[in-house]
């Protein structure tokens, strides 16, 4: 077994990110802009973390970014919550 970081780093780098939305079949036009705004919101944030790690970041940038990234997560999480909700419900209706 070959692990070194280098092949880690390249595996890693060849792999579907878990937040792509084009892997998810049949999503509107709407769900899919949503999913790519989310995407892009999280990989702004984690790029200018990045940079603020070896002082190429402007700090004031980094926690605009990083509440951004809150925000959407946050808004994820609720969105998550009312679909389980809304399930819950349904398995509660009489048939």
């Amino acid at each position: 077994m070959d692990i070194r970081a280098i092949n880690a780093a390249q595996k890693y780098a060849n792999s579907r990110a878990a937040t792509d939305p084009t892997g998810v079949p049949g999503a509107g036009s709407v769900l899919g802009t949503a999913m790519s705004d989310f995407a892009s919101t999280l990989q702004e944030g984690e790029t200018l973390a990045k940079a603020a790690m070896v002082g190429q970041a402007d700090p004031h940038a980094l926690v605009q970014a990083l509440s951004q990234t809150e925000l959407a997560v946050e808004t994820a999480v609720t969105v998550r919550d009312k679909v389980v909700e809304a399930y819950q419900e349904i398995l509660r209706m009489p048939v």
